[in-house]
């Protein structure tokens, strides 16, 4: 298998999030990838920077200046936080309906492509999520030849609108795959999202797009978990929606119950290539949601993936079990290459 990484997606320190108003530590940290390359086994091949028009096909230009550029003028201004700390967000709460303008102040402008206080900017993390991208780029460029490539793609990607960036996620890597790979001639290509938080960027992304169909199964948001606001069942988009919200505590068979009626519905959606966005942070030992699944159920969660027979681009989400992270990834891995 060949596994797409840059020593680059290192270069991204949150050093800390803010949430519920406290100040507490990150848990994105640059030895994800370290547990990950250990635990894989892969070919592995540099990643490719992204040309702008792949990023602009997701992202608005908008979003990305600011993320290039606001760690610099944070730093020229003299704020004491040493990251990027968004206070105050323009939204339609505030505004009411008007049209804001762009605050002459950084502190000001520092929330205007943010929703949330927990993703932190820092020096490194623009040439991060450039290269994250990148190698989500690089992979789907590859995959007709390869049948599947494994992104190793951090910061993760699937919260990342096209307009905005929270929950850990700055540019939408899932997304960039998807758009790269209909650019490459796919007519129709299918995104399931494995990761224990619903996507709700790439849904909003994909939203009224008749070309690529997302589906997803995720802690229930009803439940109160993160992206809290989106990820229901009942929302369908254009008609190429899916969302399959499980209950807490929920293992094994529910899970995969999920997974089967995502396969089915991308199957029957007509898809021609398939991005998994890989995240393994529905696991019993993970911080970060209250699902219990297991290594096996990892594994067939790959197994029922790669039984739909399509080139496959794997792009890393989330997992923040450090001890465990590593053979998550690579079970589930492992299962596409060993479809039921």
């Amino acid at each position: 298998m060949i596994g797409v990484w840059s020593p680059a997606t290192l270069r991204h320190d949150p050093s800390a999030e803010i949430w519920i108003g406290l100040r507490t530590p990150g848990t994105e940290v640059a030895e994800r990838v370290h547990r990950i390359r250990e635990a894989v086994a892969a070919e592995w091949v540099p990643a490719e920077e992204a040309p702008w028009s792949a990023l602009t096909s997701v992202h608005s230009e908008g979003l990305l200046r600011h993320l290039r550029d606001v760690y610099g003028e944070w730093v020229a201004a003299g704020y004491p936080q040493d990251r990027v700390v968004p206070y105050v967000f323009p939204t339609e709460a505030m505004l009411g309906g008007m049209p804001g303008r762009l605050p002459a102040a950084v502190h000001g402008r520092a929330g205007r492509y943010a929703y949330d206080t927990m993703t932190l900017v820092g020096p490194g993390t623009w040439e991060a999520a450039l290269t994250a991208a990148g190698a989500a780029w690089t992979a789907a460029r590859r995959v007709s030849s390869e049948g599947l490539v494994y992104a190793l793609c951090r910061p993760p990607g699937h919260h990342a609108t096209r307009d905005g960036y929270g929950g850990s996620c700055y540019l939408n890597n899932a997304a960039v795959a998807a758009t790269t790979l209909l650019a490459e001639g796919c007519a129709k290509v299918a995104v399931i999202d494995v990761d224990a938080h619903h996507g709700n960027g790439t849904q909003a992304i994909f939203w009224d797009r008749d070309d690529v169909f997302y589906g997803s199964v995720h802690v229930d948001p009803g439940a109160g978990w993160f992206p809290h606001y989106v990820g229901f069942a009942d929302e369908t988009g254009g008609g190429t929606t899916l969302n399959v919200p499980v209950a807490p505590e929920s293992g094994d068979a529910v899970w995969l119950a999920g997974v089967t009626r995502l396969c089915e519905a991308a199957q029957a959606f007509g898809a021609e290539a398939l991005v998994v966005s890989l995240g393994v942070d529905a696991a019993a030992d993970d911080p970060e949601s209250p699902l219990r699944v297991t290594r096996e159920g990892y594994f067939e969660t790959g197994r029922l993936l790669g039984g739909l027979g399509l080139p496959t681009v794997a792009v890393q989400e989330g997992g923040y079990h450090l001890e465990t992270l590593g053979p998550l990834v690579a079970a589930t891995l492992c299962g596409i290459q060993s479809p039921s």
